[in-house]
């Protein structure tokens, strides 16, 4: 299994799929590290040897990728959240940021419980049982 920046990438997906798995790569520059390092995008990552991995690895020197990358988007986020701007109250309080409508189809941002949830009915044994238990 190649390593290229402290990443596993999966052996068997071609080189153009395969490091897309490191955070920071898309399709777009993906195509444009391998043009760079010269690597035929076809080629499985199991096929690389030692010198094409080095070539991309040294192609994708010159981006913030991975930790680095990870770490700017958390301070720019935790910035937005400090000097209290309107996206910066909207993640701390874990709602879309970007303009999205809330009043219908943000289950995952506004979770499932909470408002209307559903409440199936009793049969009548459950309704005598839970009688007999606030009674005692």
């Amino acid at each position: 299994m190649p390593r290229i920046i402290g990443v596993d990438i999966p052996e068997e997906k071609k080189i153009l799929i395969a490091i897309q798995y490191l955070y920071g790569v898309g399709p777009a520059r993906a195509k444009s590290v391998l043009q760079t390092a010269r690597v035929d995008e076809d080629k499985r990552a199991k096929d690389l040897d030692a010198d094409e991995i080095n070539r991309i690895q040294r192609a994708l020197d010159g981006y913030v990728l991975e930790g680095d990358l990870r770490r700017e988007v958390n301070d720019n986020i935790d910035r937005l959240k400090r000097i209290r701007s309107y996206r910066g109250l909207r993640h701390n309080m874990g709602l879309p940021t970007r303009g999205q409508r809330t009043r219908t189809n943000s289950r995952n941002a506004r979770g499932s419980s909470g408002h209307r949830r559903t409440v199936g009915s009793m049969t009548k044994e459950m309704a005598a049982k839970l009688e007999a238990a606030k009674s005692k």
